[in-house]
This record gives C-alpha cells, structure tokens and sequence, in this order.
C-alpha cells in the first residue's frame, strides 16, 4: 500500500509517527511494521474526551509490545478554537520531540479523502492551483521532512485493511459532529463522491500534481531566529507560496484578501504581527515591533544605503545581529 517513493526516505531514516490510535494512524503504525520501517510514536491527550485516556494506553501498549518510544504530551483543556489551537499544540510537541531527539522524519497518517477534503474547502474560499493541490506525500520542513505515506489513499481502503489484519483502533466521536466545518464537507461532499468517483479523482491528483511543479519554483527560507529572508525569484506565485507556507510552520494563516494584497503592494503588514518587503533582491519577513524607538540617524542612513524600507528599521534597530547578517547578504547575495 505505501509508495516507494517514500518508503526509500523511510527505510533510511529515523522516523516520528503522529498516532492518535485512530483508524488512519493505527493502519499506518503496522503498515510501517509490516515494511520493517524503524519509528516511534508521539500522542496527545487533549483532555477533552473521556475515551483519550485509552487511547494513550493503548499506544503505550503497541509501543511497548514492538519495542518503540512512545512519547507522550497532556495537554492543558482548550476552551476555544479548539481545531486551531489543538493543531498548534501537537506540532509544536512533534517538533520538539523531533530535535530533543533527532528524528528526520515526521510521519503523518493523512489520507485521499483528507486531501480531496482539503481541496474542496480551498476551493469554496477561493484559492489558485498551489492551495488546491493541498498536501503534498514529502514536504520539506526547516529541520524535519513531513511525510504522509497513505496520501494516495482512500478512507475504505484503510478501513478494509484494518478489517483484514483484525486491528484494533478507536473512533473519535467528535468526527461526526457537523458543526465543525471539515466534518460537514467531509460527510456530505467528500465521501460521497470519493465512493462514486474514486479513479477519477485519484488520476485528477497525479495531474494536479504534475502541474505544480510546473507551476511553483521551489524556494529555500533561510531564518535567523525570528527573522526569515529568502532570494526573490520574481515569480509571484512561488514569492506568495513561500510566505504562506513558512507563517504556517510557525502558527500564523494569511487571509485571502491578504493574498491579493501580496501580489501588488511590496511592503505589507500581515495580521498586525509580520512585516513582509519583497524589494529586488530579497523577501523579508519580520515580527512587528513596538513603536515606542527612536532611531539614530547613523543607522538611518545605513538602512537607506541597504533600501531597507521604514517598517523594518526598528526590527533591524533592536536586533543589531540580524542587521550585521543582512549587511552580509547584500554584499555577498
């Protein structure tokens, strides 16, 4: 069932599976057993459900059974926007555990229907071709690979494997609460046109695939701290792509309209908290700082000579280090 485009990264690699003892993480769990791939698993109990307390158990239990660490995180009770902030708290626990203790992967159960699920809500709030083609199998992260083996995957064909091997796993009651928004897109649009149109869907990924790669230049986000800085490619998409994905890695979502705003205004506020400047060499992303600073006019002038624009200067002001390391660039770009 898994590729070998990523069971070649797996087989190689010391690997981090997000269980949640669920039916997609558990197929995943013995399905990496089953290719003598070597892991360990990481869990969150977010409190919120009598049944997570099993659920911990039980990947303790399989840990403990095949002989892997099992790392485990009790988080604090969200009391609201608990989709936002539960996603939040279990990758910032993935990803210290990934460097406490030096995993290369982080392996993730999602699947066909997650995608297409994706996809459709993308599309309903307006997106272009990068946003829909969604999540890809093997994304580079700064330190870490995120890797989704069951990607090309359908919910049934998990669901049929789990039956085959006699599996145990729990169900997460809270996946049939409609009000949530993915639950309602799932149950009444993704699965039903997954079952009737399965193929066709499969084959449109491949394309949409195929046509990213086309569409999007890969570009590296170099960061010093909380600063990140990267060569400007002078295509807009990839420019936009580049800055959406790196202030989802740490926790902020741009608004479409925001998007927009990207494609014709150089210097723009993201959210009150980022300053992103795409000048003619570089795309700056920097954290807001106070106002309350009075530059000297001997850096002015250095910012001036640079074309570092105003919004900066007070960030580059308080952090001399990053200023030094920018000077660099501009004279080694």
């Amino acid at each position: 069932m898994l590729k070998s485009s990523s069971l070649e990264i797996l087989q190689s690699s010391k690997n981090l599976l997000a269980f949640s003892a669920g039916g997609d993480s558990t197929s995943l769990f013995f399905l990496l057993l089953q290719n003598n791939i070597k892991f360990d698993i990481a869990i969150v109990d977010y409190q919120m459900r009598e049944q997570s307390k099993e659920e911990v158990l039980y990947a303790k239990k399989l840990a403990s059974t095949h002989k892997l660490k099992c790392h485990i995180l009790i988080a604090e009770k969200i009391e609201k926007n608990f989709e936002a902030k539960a996603r939040a708290i279990r990758y910032e626990f993935f990803e210290k555990t990934i460097k406490e203790f030096s995993y290369n992967n982080l392996l993730t159960a999602h699947h066909l229907g997650d995608r297409f699920e994706w996809m459709l809500m993308q599309f309903c709030k307006g997106a272009g071709c990068a946003e829909l083609s969604g999540m890809q199998e093997i994304q580079d992260n700064k330190t870490y690979k995120l890797i989704r083996p069951l990607l090309h995957i359908d919910k049934q064909e998990i669901l049929d494997y789990l039956e085959k091997k006699n599996l145990v796993y729990f169900n997460d009651e809270t996946n049939n609460d409609k009000t949530i928004k993915r639950n309602s897109f799932r149950h009444d649009y993704t699965q039903p046109l997954l079952e009737e149109h399965l193929s066709g869907i499969k084959k449109s990924f491949e394309y949409i695939d195929e046509d990213r790669k086309l569409l999007i230049k890969d570009i590296v986000v170099n960061t010093i701290n909380d600063f990140a800085y990267f060569k400007n490619s002078y295509n807009k998409r990839s420019t936009i792509y580049a800055i959406d994905k790196y202030l989802k890695s740490i926790g902020h979502m741009i608004t479409a309209a925001e998007r927009e705003l990207l494609k014709v205004q150089t210097t723009l506020e993201i959210g009150r908290k980022y300053i992103i400047n795409q000048n003619e060499k570089f795309v700056f992303i920097a954290p807001i700082v106070s106002n309350e600073i009075t530059l000297d006019k001997e850096f002015k002038e250095e910012c001036r000579k640079l074309n570092i624009v105003p919004e900066l200067r007070k960030y580059f002001y308080i952090n001399q280090n990053i200023f030094f390391s920018i000077k660099e660039i501009y004279s080694n770009p």
